[in-house]
């Protein structure tokens, strides 16, 4: 699984390194990290939200924050890599 996170301006504003970081943890702490790999890319188009992140080539831009990365890492990550979603 790819993982795209925004670093634009904007993304970068909100926070995107912090959302990096974390999700680079929550991955050293889980078996399913090694399936993951993270790509900083620039604007996925959707500046207003808070972090852009995409999965694969998926259509749906998620908004990350700091707060909410756990959630986003349990609740979406994972159960698509289990095919689950």
């Amino acid at each position: 699984m790819l993982i795209n996170i925004c670093i634009g301006s904007a993304c970068h504003l909100k926070g995107s390194y912090n959302v990096i970081t974390e999700i680079q943890q929550l991955m050293e702490e889980d078996s399913y990290g090694s399936q993951i790999e993270l790509k900083s890319v620039f604007c996925l188009g959707h500046c207003q939200s808070g972090v852009s992140v995409q999965i694969d080539d998926e259509p749906t831009i998620y908004s990350v924050t700091k707060e909410s990365v756990k959630d986003f890492y349990y609740n979406t990550v994972i159960p698509k890599l289990k095919g689950e979603l």
